[in-house]
């Protein structure tokens, strides 16, 4: 499955952005798929997903409340909508998917195996 991520770009702090991560060859309900980030000098962290089976979504404790993740089955995307964003939510966004990943490493990025180009978001004043 092929992934295109888009949708990033500055923003003030207390703003939105979505993002949007459009997959080809697969079709997004045959999938988990996630948003992951990577800030300068940090490692990549887990960020949210929604599970192929039944949809049930997960989210890292410092966006919960914040960012909802979604998907369009129709469309074939999938979405990251991100509110009351902060200077520490600025990095590099990336979407990754997998259609046989298990549960239990949903978190883990090692357990996908399709990733998108990042798309860049800045939370500056």
């Amino acid at each position: 499955v092929q992934l295109q991520a888009s949708g990033g770009g500055p923003v003030q702090p207390g703003g939105s952005l979505r993002l949007s991560c459009a997959a080809s060859g697969r079709t997004v309900s045959s999938l988990s798929m996630a948003w992951f980030r990577q800030a300068p000098g940090k490692d990549r962290e887990f960020v949210a997903a929604v599970f192929r089976r039944g949809g049930a979504t997960y989210y890292a404790e410092s966006v919960k409340g914040r960012f909802t993740i979604s998907r369009d089955n129709a469309e074939d995307t999938m979405y990251l909508q991100m509110n009351s964003l902060r200077p520490e939510d600025t990095a590099l966004y990336y979407c990754a998917a997998s259609s046989t990943l298990i549960l239990s490493t949903i978190r883990d990025g090692r357990a996908y195996g399709s990733w998108g180009r990042g798309t860049q978001v800045t939370v500056s004043s």
